[in-house]
């Protein structure tokens, strides 16, 4: 049975948490939604894609922003507590710092069971379905928002581009047509181009990356609008290079996709490295709230958020030093058996000591009374 003020507190530590979750996953939506807003402008990815892509890295990105929002959320709670002096009311009816672990270990235990989750299993498949997102939109001239029979603008306001018909899966397409126009500002005049064909496909290259357009039996046009200098060139074939799909294939981007099950037979040390990474983000958890309620006590005539900045400084120092052990493990300097242990265990003895502090009673010092 939960105690009354178990309740009281669970509830606190909730709206906390949920609040400081909400106003981080704002801030890190907007940068997410800046970033694939430039890629779409640029012709990078496909505009259709934008909400998809914005869910997929809103989960990636809970395996960092979860644990630092319950640490935030733990600060804010119980530091307006101790402000309005409700903790030491709690004190004065015999609830020690101890027994406010309770309501913590509610919230905790869930947490951790649902980051492990997140960030073993939610995470990577949503890198993986983002990756598998971008690799069919860089096969298909429909996915990336060309429709048959409409004029559709290219990316930058580089012109348009207009084909007739095309094939289900959208590789081939019948009667293109595309104008562009570029401002020359050496010259100061505007220079026109004006490419058609019969026919075409969508094709890459060996190396799969790189995106062209095939064109069969059409010309281009070439000139300088206003003069009378115009190029013609008829062609019966003609392969154009097209913008550089968003896929990534960098070895970070494959390790943060893979499985954790692979993750655990691998012996490449950057798997390693990932593998303790995504292990981090449920002890991290149990470990920053523990770390947060001795560093939430402060006194009522304390500045609302000095104890909040604190706070902020150690998540910075900890988060720090989990990413240069990661690097360390990455580049094969560290045994990966000690893993983030020498960050983890030091941290946990460091708040279990804070903790063990705040409860204890100031000694009075003894004065020397002359006779």
């Amino acid at each position: 049975m939960l105690r009354i003020v178990d309740r009281y507190l669970a509830r606190e530590l909730l709206i906390s948490f949920v609040g400081a979750t909400l106003i981080l996953l704002l801030i890190t939506l907007g940068g997410t939604v800046a970033d694939l807003l430039n890629k779409i402008a640029r012709g990078r990815i496909p505009a259709d894609l934008l909400l998809a892509l914005i869910g997929l890295r809103t989960v990636d990105a809970l395996t960092v922003l979860a644990p630092l929002s319950v640490f935030i959320g733990v600060q804010l709670a119980y530091g307006r507590l101790y402000r309005e002096s409700e903790m030491a009311v709690f004190a004065a009816s015999g609830l020690a710092l101890t027994g406010l672990l309770r309501p913590l270990l509610l919230l905790a235990l869930p947490l951790m069971t649902v980051m492990a989750l997140i960030s073993f299993w939610f995470a990577p498949a949503a890198v993986r379905a983002s990756q598998s997102l971008l690799q069919e939109a860089s096969k298909s001239l429909i996915i990336a928002g060309l429709e048959p029979g409409r004029f559709v603008e290219l990316p930058n306001h580089d012109g348009v581009m207009y084909v007739d018909s095309m094939n289900s899966d959208g590789t081939s397409f019948k009667k293109m047509f595309v104008a562009s126009e570029r401002n020359n500002k050496e010259a100061n005049s505007t220079d026109i181009n004006v490419i058609t064909a019969t026919s075409g496909e969508l094709f890459h290259d060996a190396n799969g990356v790189e995106r062209y357009l095939g064109l069969n039996d059409g010309f281009r046009v070439e000139g300088v609008i206003g003069q009378d200098n115009y190029r013609l060139m008829r062609y019966e074939r003609n392969d154009i290079k097209l913008p550089d799909n968003e896929t990534d294939t960098s070895a970070d981007s494959v390790k943060r996709a893979a499985t954790t099950l692979e993750l655990l037979r691998s012996d490449d040390p950057v798997q390693r490295a990932e593998l303790h990474w995504r292990l981090a983000a449920p002890i991290s958890t149990l470990i920053l709230i523990l770390l947060a309620l001795p560093l939430a006590k402060s006194s009522p005539r304390e500045p609302r958020y000095a104890r909040l900045l604190i706070a902020l400084l150690a998540w910075l120092i900890y988060y720090n030093c989990l990413g240069v052990g990661r690097a360390m493990l990455s580049q094969g300097k560290w045994n990966p058996q000690l893993g983030f242990w020498w960050v983890h265990i030091p941290t946990l003895l460091i708040a279990v000591y804070l903790i063990w502090r705040s409860q204890q009673l100031p000694v009075a010092k003894k004065r020397m009374v002359r006779a």
